[in-house]
C-alpha cells in the first residue's frame, strides 16, 4: 500500500473513532463531555512509526500480575516481543495476552511523552491477525494506532497498567496525544 493511501485509511479511522465517541450510546465519554467534544487529539500520520516485523515468540510464556486504575491485578501472559528502530536506535515491545486461546496480542507501552503530550498512564496498540498479520508472517505494529485506554476518558474504566518492561526513552509522536477534556475534575492523566 502506498504512504498516501495508508495516510487516508488512518484519517479515515480517526474520523469513525471521533464519531463514535461524539455519539454511540457506549461511548467512554460522559454525556456532558460528547456535548462539548470535538475531537481526539492526534499526531499527524508518520510512516517511520509503521514496521511490518516478525515477532519473536517466546518459548516459554511466563505470567506477569500487572495492577490497574482501579487497584485491582490482573494476569498477562508475555506471549512474544518485537524489536524495531526509532530514530536509528533499536527498541523492544513485549506482546502480551490474558488467555492463550486469544488470536490478539496486546501491547502497551509508555515513552518520553507520556504525562506531558500523552496520557501518563501509557497507551495501548490491539493487534489483530486478520488485520495486522501479513501474508508472510509478519505483524503491522503501527505506532500510529496507539490509542488511550478508556479510563483516560472516564473513571468508570478500569485498565491494566503498563509493565515497566514496555517503557520506552524515546517519544513516540505517533497515535493519539493527552484527553485534552477533564476525568472527575482533572486532567484526564491526573
Amino acid at each position: 500500500m502506498d504512504v498516501d493511501t495508508w495516510k487516508k485509511r488512518v484519517e479515515a479511522e480517526r474520523r469513525r473513532k471521533d464519531i463514535f465517541f461524539a455519539s454511540h450510546p457506549q461511548s467512554p465519554l460522559s454525556a456532558e463531555d460528547r456535548r462539548i467534544f470535538r475531537g481526539l487529539a492526534y499526531w499527524p500520520p508518520d510512516p517511520a512509526y509503521r514496521n511490518e516485523i516478525k515477532m519473536d515468540e517466546h518459548k516459554e510464556k511466563q505470567i506477569l500480575h500487572v495492577g490497574d486504575t482501579a487497584g485491582r491485578v490482573r494476569e498477562l501472559l508475555r506471549w512474544g516481543a518485537f524489536a524495531f528502530d526509532v530514530a536509528g536506535q533499536r527498541y523492544v515491545l513485549q506482546a502480551y495476552k490474558s488467555d492463550p486461546n486469544e488470536e490478539g496480542l496486546f501491547v502497551p507501552f509508555k515513552d518520553a511523552t507520556s504525562g506531558a503530550e500523552s496520557y501518563g498512564a501509557g497507551r495501548y496498540l490491539d493487534l489483530k491477525p486478520y488485520e495486522h498479520l501479513t501474508k508472510e508472517g509478519k505483524w503491522i505494529l503501527d505506532l500510529n494506532a496507539a490509542y488511550n485506554p478508556w479510563c483516560a476518558y472516564s473513571e468508570d474504566y478500569a485498565c491494566p497498567f503498563v509493565p515497566p518492561e514496555n517503557w520506552l526513552e524515546v517519544s513516540i509522536r505517533a497515535g493519539e496525544k493527552e484527553y485534552p477534556l477533564k476525568v472527575g475534575g482533572k486532567k484526564a492523566d491526573e
